[in-house]
């Protein structure tokens, strides 16, 4: 019985890549399955909810200032890239606010589009070091249940959006997404500055708000698909759906 559902699922699998998947992206790095990003997002749950907080038990906070202050600026470098990249070769060049089919062509703008969706993927994949800093500091109150379930599901749904429908409707919450981490890292960049930029955090009581608009504008945004004809997959307006009312939800009880 359980190699029946083993075979079962690779079938499944297989049938799925094979069916949707984007061949342009197929060899990219992690692009040809889910599945690494799946066991990527269950370690990482394993290391901050388990390994982590026990291998730190008995030993001191690593003071990590300096390194956080590099990694905050670092990615509001990289956030603000992306939102770029996405204005430049998405609504500046004509995608649409509203029904947006991918465009699966060769040309540049096309090409330009997937990489970097591709590269938004990997944010997600990078963004997994905000708990691991939590971790080394012995923060364990900030590795909270909305926090981890956060980090860990995002990867695996924009990897859905990366490899099988990198552009087109998607845009809108890459680009949103991104946008508000620029706002997010440029918070924790101060934070992390010391106690003298303490006076210009006085924005911290609307970050919650700010992600809860984000998500609440992304559900919107992608409910169209459910009233307008649009050769947009409905299954992508059930998965950005779904994730935005779920974090519409987390975000509500923070």
């Amino acid at each position: 019985m359980v190699f029946g559902l083993i075979r079962s699922a690779i079938h499944h699998h297989n049938q799925l890549m094979d069916t949707y998947g984007d061949p342009r992206v197929k060899d990219w790095l992690l692009m040809g399955s889910p599945l690494p990003t799946i066991f990527l997002s269950l370690a990482y749950v394993f290391i901050v909810k388990y390994l982590g907080p026990k291998l730190m038990e008995n030993r001191k906070p690593f003071q990590l200032r300096k390194a956080i202050i590099v990694y905050n600026a670092c990615m509001v470098a990289f956030s603000s890239w992306i939102v770029y990249e996405g204005v430049t070769w998405g609504w500046a060049a004509g995608v649409s606010f509203r029904c947006e089919p991918c465009d699966f062509s060769n040309s540049p703008r096309a090409l330009r589009v997937a990489s970097c969706a591709w590269w938004y993927f990997f944010s997600k994949l990078v963004e997994f070091i905000d708990t691991f800093f939590f971790v080394l500091r012995k923060k364990n109150n900030q590795i909270s249940t909305l926090h981890v379930t956060h980090h860990a599901i995002m990867p695996i749904g924009v990897w859905f959006g990366a490899s099988l429908y990198p552009g087109g409707q998607a845009v809108f919450f890459g680009i949103l997404n991104s946008f508000v981490h620029v706002i997010m890292y440029s918070y924790y960049l101060l934070a992390a500055l010391g106690p003298e930029f303490k006076k210009y955090l006085w924005w911290k009581k609307y970050l919650t708000i700010i992600q809860l608009v984000q998500f609440v504008l992304i559900f919107f945004h992608t409910m169209q698909l459910f009233f307008i004809d649009c050769a947009v997959p409905i299954l992508f307006g059930y998965l950005i759906s779904g994730y935005a009312a779920l974090f519409i939800a987390l975000f509500s009880r923070f």
